[in-house]
């Protein structure tokens, strides 16, 4: 069993999370828990793959849940932090002991469109291109060190569902080649 051990935080459906685990053998590593805010479908996909899910609720006192949340992390003794459509901002506590192993997907080619409504700002635009980005977490909002991209075409007929899912495509690509480099020492982790 490789000794690359992955922690994924997610909040939502699990896909990112899922492409991954179906990958980990091949590319060398372990991923040693699905980490969410809530009941979440994503949970669904990691237990029906054997993964142990921990659920750390989303708690009034942010900075408790920045503790609770860190201490869950490691727990799990992770090499590598996956934020894979995980939508709440990592607090100073989870980023003092893990900056620099913590790395995040994005449906945007950043700088450009930050933040949660990234591929709804990218259709406003006009722009004839956006695509996907992995980028280390830092304190800001999608502000980290840019590790790769992938570009996705506008095309005229695009609705935000649409081009969602097409970046999805490339995301979840781009995820797994990206980890699959870290894994093998290709990408220094801070």
């Amino acid at each position: 069993m490789p000794n690359f051990r992955v922690v994924v935080l997610a909040s939502g459906t699990g896909t990112l999370f899922t492409a991954l685990a179906k990958q980990a053998d091949q590319i060398g590593i372990q991923i040693v828990g699905l980490v969410t805010d809530a009941e979440v479908p994503a949970c669904d996909r990691a237990r029906e793959l054997g993964i142990p899910v921990s659920i750390v609720p989303l708690l009034e006192d942010r900075v408790k849940w920045d503790q609770n949340l860190a201490t869950e992390i490691s727990r799990l003794k992770p090499s590598l932090i996956v934020s894979a459509g995980f939508m709440k901002i990592l607090g100073p506590v989870v980023l003092r002991f893990y900056q620099g192993k913590i790395i995040n997907t994005h449906p945007a080619l950043l700088p450009n469109f930050p933040g949660a409504h990234a591929v709804r700002d990218a259709l406003a635009a006009g722009v004839s291109e956006t695509g996907s980005t992995i980028h280390f977490v830092d304190k800001g909002v999608d502000t980290g060190e840019v590790i790769a991209q992938a570009r996705v075409k506008v095309e005229p007929s695009d609705t935000e569902e649409s081009l969602h899912e097409r970046i999805k495509e490339v995301e979840r690509e781009l995820l797994v080649a990206t980890v699959s480099d870290i894994a093998q020492g290709k990408v220094t982790l801070k």
